[in-house]
């Protein structure tokens, strides 16, 4: 009588299984009491960048008031998977003893709005974020967090963002930028109000400067704006602005045209620093086809079409990029690239100024061309009538720049001393009494300029995080194929022998 084998598999299961209990749902249970998540992701999305930690504990005299205008319960919802890397960052972030972190619905509490914002000039939105510290606040807008990079790859930006604010809020004050006065310029208060307003939007502290009085620029200035003015620098200023220049300072000039009696010599000494020259002129549009509407809602000779060339998105010549967004926003419709009462501007020759060798120029804003109807060549309508300057300069510009390209904007950065310059041959995008609607592009580049000037939310070299996928290309469609065989249908037909050989031996 043929002997029976001892079958030990279901009891060597139900032993297993136990074991498996006894271990794993002790353990689970362990780690759900203490809440803890393992962060498998490449970049780190759900954990605190060790910069971020050290800025906060370098900071741990200070209390931080973080106040989220949005429910933080929200992003546990199955649908707000995407925005967990901002809820692990926030709620992390309230781990430490000196981050009080207060998340409201601005609907359900708009006396906490109004007590953060008094004069309305953040605009708060629900899912903006307010830092506070040293009585300095910084609003992080909500459609800053996420943001895709060139390749459409959607990256979190969120923790970068906080610490900038962090660490702006914890100096005692904001980024300042300085409006020059004495020289008849527009002022802050008047003509360049709503920009100013603009400026503190985008979390700047702004005023303006007697340069001549104060005898020097103030530390904490990031950006120095002249406007408009109608006589020019005193030579104690000029030097105190190249002096900035050379350790690194960011200037803005917007000239606009000017009846003057002889040259600008100081302004064109600090523009000469950075290769860049004043021409002493008006440009008005002669073809009605490139006209714009002025505030009337009149076709006007002083208002008229422009061009935005690419930056270094689109162009590897250059390292610096001011009109690449632009461009997009106005080919979707936002924006209309024109500009109103400009004078133009001109690029000093590179072997004609000392720092010509490490400074990257570029026109920002250019004439556009228009093809003749009867000879069907391209040429330029815009017309120079000379304004201010000496009989050098008038000769130019009534005998030169007539019909021909032009330039109204330039950015310069000199890659020795890392000082930059945005100069615009006007400032009537930003006056309150000429700007409209048709000089947008133009408005919008001057404040763009600001950031490219002095970016106060990249200081600690925190990368933006994303999701990493791997992915494998193949030469045909036979490669292809015989990869799926080797992962999918090889180990099918292996685990299909198994069962039949399992079926087959199960009762013996």
């Amino acid at each position: 009588m043929k002997k029976k084998k001892l079958n030990l598999s279901g009891a060597f299961a139900f032993i297993l299984a136990v074991l498996v209990l006894l271990i794993f749902v002790p353990i689970n249970l362990i780690v759900s009491y203490y809440d803890k998540g393992f962060d498998m992701t490449p970049s780190k999305k759900y954990t605190l960048n060790d910069k971020t930690v050290k800025l906060i504990n370098d900071n741990s005299d200070k209390e931080i008031d973080l106040y989220f205008l949005y429910k933080l319960e929200k992003f546990k919802k199955a649908e707000a998977s995407e925005l967990l890397p901002l809820y692990h960052t926030l709620t992390q972030l309230d781990e430490f003893d000196n981050i009080n972190l207060t998340c409201f619905n601005p609907n359900e509490n708009a006396a906490l709005t109004k007590e953060l914002d008094p004069n309305n000039i953040l605009s708060l939105e629900a899912g903006d974020l307010v830092v506070k510290c040293n009585n300095v606040s910084k609003k992080i807008a909500h459609g800053k967090f996420f943001q895709e990079n060139q390749s459409g790859v959607r990256e979190f930006a969120g923790e970068a963002l906080i610490d900038s604010a962090i660490a702006t809020c914890a100096s005692g004050s904001l980024p300042a930028i300085y409006f020059l006065t004495g020289h008849g310029e527009k002022s802050i208060d008047g003509n360049l109000s709503s920009f100013a307003l603009q400026l503190k939007a985008k979390d700047y502290d702004v005023q303006e400067l007697d340069l001549e009085k104060e005898g020097s620029i103030p530390a904490n200035a990031k950006i120095i704006y002249l406007v408009a003015p109608q006589k020019d620098l005193t030579e104690k200023e000029k030097d105190i602005i190249l002096d900035y220049a050379e350790n690194g300072g960011a200037i803005s000039f917007l000239l606009d045209p000017c009846e003057t009696e002889g040259r600008f010599y100081n302004i064109e000494a600090v523009m000469e620093y950075f290769g860049l020259i004043l021409d002493y002129n008006i440009v008005t549009e002669t073809s009605r086809a490139n006209m714009l509407d002025d505030r009337e809602y009149t076709q006007n000779e002083n208002y008229f079409r422009v061009e935005y060339p690419a930056g270094s998105q689109y162009n590897s010549e250059f390292t610096q990029d001011l009109t690449s967004d632009l461009n997009y926003l106005i080919s979707q419709g936002d924006y209309v690239a024109g500009i109103a009462y400009p004078r133009s501007l001109t690029e000093i020759p590179e072997d004609s100024f000392p720092g010509a060798a490490y400074t990257e120029r570029s026109s920002i804003i250019k004439n556009i061309s228009t093809t003749n109807a009867e000879t069907g060549e391209p040429g330029y309508t815009t017309a120079s009538k000379s304004m201010g300057g000496d009989e050098v300069t008038a000769q130019q510009a009534d005998e030169l720049l007539s019909g021909m390209a032009l330039d109204f904007g330039y950015y310069s950065y000199n890659k020795e001393s890392n000082a930059k310059m945005f100069v615009l041959g006007t400032s009537a995008p930003i006056d309150n009494d000429l700007l409209n609607v048709d000089v947008s592009g133009t408005q919008t580049l001057t404040l763009f300029s600001n950031t490219w000037l002095y970016d106060a939310d990249v200081q600690f070299g925190v990368e933006n995080k994303f999701n990493s996928y791997d992915k494998m290309t193949f030469r045909d469609a036979g490669e292809a194929k015989t990869v799926m065989a080797v992962v999918y249908v090889i180990p099918l037909i292996i685990a299909g022998i198994g069962v039949a050989v399992w079926l087959k031996r199960r009762h013996s």
